[in-house]
């Protein structure tokens, strides 16, 4: 049963706090329509799920798909997606989608845009491009229903105590995203994210990440790196001589 839940989510630190990890997996490069198994996973949130069903004729039978579905429309790459996501771009692209009810998208997307993508039903691509090899986007699905207020936070909100560097890209029931952009030897004054939180990185980053208690940690991620982390409160410097760039997509998932 789904708990009550102060307007500021206060709550979240002390409930998430233990599902903190900072080191997390490599994201595996490009993209395999016949993966078995997500980059990452946890109770809250499969980042870079498979498609599902698996992709007929990419080395699965696809024998999950529906029949009523092949024998109207041929066997092709349908899928579905069940989870409402959260999808970074990572390079230039586009696509092409076909629906069941005859309709088709054309999409078309900027590295580094950010978009949220409802669960959908079947449907497949005929035609995919990107500005070069490997993924196109990470996908961050998110597995519980979320809170319908807004993230209040604390006075050390990242909205609040840094709005010169972080951007509120959207905010619906499930997630927050944010946006941070840091020039070059720039910091990052201390903040707080009281909810769990994926952090994709769009640069490379090498910063210097100080706890309220002087607690001082080097960390560094490749561009397209992710990393799952609790709740948290840091002051960040960059210690590079070029801008970094991530998303913060904060989780609304609490019970």
């Amino acid at each position: 049963m789904k708990r009550a839940l102060t307007l500021c989510l206060l709550a979240a630190g002390s409930q998430l706090a233990a599902q903190n990890s900072n080191s997390q997996p490599k994201k595996a490069p490009g993209f395999a329509a016949t993966k078995k198994a997500p980059d990452f996973e946890n109770d809250q949130v499969v980042i870079n799920p498979p498609q599902t069903p698996p992709w007929p004729g990419a080395g699965d039978p696809g024998t999950d798909i529906p029949k009523a579905i092949t024998a109207r429309f041929g066997v092709r790459n349908w899928h579905n997606h069940k989870l409402n996501r959260v999808i970074i771009r990572l390079q230039p692209g586009g696509e092409r989608l076909n629906y069941m009810d005859g309709s088709t998208e054309v999409l078309k997307w900027q590295a580094g845009e950010v978009a949220w993508s409802p669960a959908a039903g079947f449907h497949y691509s005929d035609a995919h491009w990107s500005a070069g090899p490997g993924a196109t986007s990470d996908y961050i699905a998110i597995k519980k229903p979320g809170y319908p207020g807004k993230v209040a936070g604390t006075a050390l909100d990242p909205l609040r105590a840094d709005p010169k560097d972080f951007k509120l890209e959207f905010e619906n029931s499930q997630v927050r995203v944010l946006r941070l952009k840091v020039g070059p030897r720039q910091s990052v004054p201390m903040h707080e994210h009281i909810l769990s939180h994926v952090d994709v990185y769009l640069t490379e980053q090498n910063v210097r990440e100080t706890s309220p208690g002087g607690k001082a940690e080097v960390m560094q991620h490749e561009i397209f790196d992710y990393s799952w982390n609790g709740p948290s409160k840091q002051k960040v410097d960059n210690l590079n001589d070029k801008p970094f760039e991530e998303v913060v997509v904060e989780l609304k998932t609490i019970y």
